[in-house]
């Protein structure tokens, strides 16, 4: 890792100014620590934004796999396991699954202390598995899941067998799902709620019924879709991304090809839809402060300065303001922090194979680099396989974890942020 003497000028000049004007001081941070170690190389067990810790903050979830350099098939089993924090971070091996890609791991939850869940593909498909880690049991929810209620009791559901056509980097390999492959606007897929409890699920919104907001599929052979969903703090909402993509090749493993992008929100019954943005702004990563309150990373126009940190209230999306007085310009993973004071947002590499990341004060704007975090050449290529550091705030808000191959293998880091 780097730091440059520009950006600790920055640093300091933002000390400086807490000092003059009283506002909360920025946390001291820590050097990264690594976690995991070779010969294998892991990650986080989810996306980024979603806690990788359990509820007693001892445990991480991990993915543990030798593979590099293309996707994942059925054969290419990750084992999924813990790393213990209070035992010389030793890496606990919990079960197997295939259901799994580089970009959201297999999008693990945990639910109490003994207890998370994830994806995996039993009896020909694509399922959410709870597991109680201490015990070995089981139980089986019948739709893949792609984010979980705060309360546990929800999840949504996408097509990520769809997703393997159209963003082959986020769907599962198999045929754990029927990809609605001759359908452009399946009215019967879309965004489906789950009772974690019974099994249930229901079709809240289906892609058709989103068709006159979307943008339009421009070839013969296109697809629209949804994916990337998340609830808000207090359960009662939910975001989501929905594309087009005009060509995709599933021999090939090529999707992407003409994407456009629209972001939405919804009430968690899948009522009150509404568009986040204007047309051409689209959408990209995201994070909820609250429950109504939303940072969504968009990009105004055709230059690569135009991205933005676009934070805005549902119901008032007029009122968006651009985070980070215009150097928040690239694409960045963005996530509050537990107590909704602090935004981190980390991004893509630059020309030097270095991805940056950055700390946001919420409370007058000021930036605090947190480093670059240089791209190892074996990790470069096509993007379907690449490190993303896809950062997640602890639950206490005393530590960030991510991922990175910075030290010459994918590997689980963390640094810690004193108050």
């Amino acid at each position: 890792m780097m730091i440059d003497v520009k950006n600790s000028l920055v640093a300091v000049a933002a000390m400086v100014f807490c000092a003059a004007f009283s506002v909360e001081p920025f946390p001291e941070i820590g050097a990264p620590r690594r976690l995991t170690d070779g010969p294998h190389d892991h990650l986080l067990a989810s996306y980024f934004g979603i806690s990788s810790w359990s509820p007693d903050l001892r445990y991480l979830t991990v993915l543990e796999t030798d593979l590099n350099r293309r996707l994942p098939e059925v054969t290419d089993a990750a084992t999924i396991g813990l790393v213990d924090t209070a035992d010389g971070n030793r890496f606990i091996p919990v079960a197997k699954t295939v259901c799994w890609n580089f970009q959201e791991a297999a999008m693990a939850h945990w639910l109490d202390n003994d207890t998370f869940l994830y994806n995996d593909l039993r009896n020909g498909r694509f399922v959410t598995v709870i597991r109680n880690w201490r015990t070995g049991s089981e139980r089986i929810v019948p739709h893949p899941v792609s984010a979980v209620a705060p309360d546990g009791r929800k999840a949504l559901s996408l097509n990520y067998a769809r997703l393997r056509l159209t963003r082959p980097d986020y769907g599962y390999p198999g045929e754990g799902q029927d990809a609605r492959e001759g359908e452009p606007w399946p009215e019967d897929d879309g965004l489906w709620l789950v009772d974690l409890k019974t099994g249930e699920a229901k079709l809240i919104v289906s892609v058709a019924s989103c068709r006159g907001m979307m943008p339009a599929i421009r070839k013969p052979g296109g697809l629209a879709y949804f994916c990337h969903t998340v609830f808000s703090r207090d359960g009662s909402k939910i975001f989501w991304l929905a594309r087009t993509v005009d060509f995709y090749d599933k021999e090939r493993q090529i999707g992407d090809k003409g994407r456009q992008t629209t972001s939405f929100t919804c009430n968690a019954d899948g009522s009150g839809v509404r568009r986040c943005f204007p047309d051409g702004w689209g959408g990209s990563h995201f994070g909820w402060k609250d429950g109504d309150t939303i940072c969504v990373t968009a990009k105004r126009g055709g230059n690569p300065k135009d991205n933005v940190h676009a934070e805005f209230t549902v119901g008032s999306e007029e009122g968006r303001r651009c985070l980070g007085g215009g150097l928040l310009d690239w694409d960045g993973h963005c996530t509050y922090s537990p107590d909704g004071r602090w935004l981190s947002t980390d991004g893509y590499w630059d020309a030097n194979f270095e991805r940056k990341w950055a700390l946001l004060r919420l409370e007058d704007g000021a930036i605090l680099p947190l480093g670059k975090f240089f791209v190892d050449e074996k990790y470069r290529g096509n993007p379907y396989w690449r490190c993303d550091l896809h950062a997640r705030w602890r639950p206490d808000g005393r530590q960030l974890g991510f991922n990175s191959v910075h030290e010459g293998s994918r590997q689980v880091y963390v640094i810690d942020l004193k108050r």
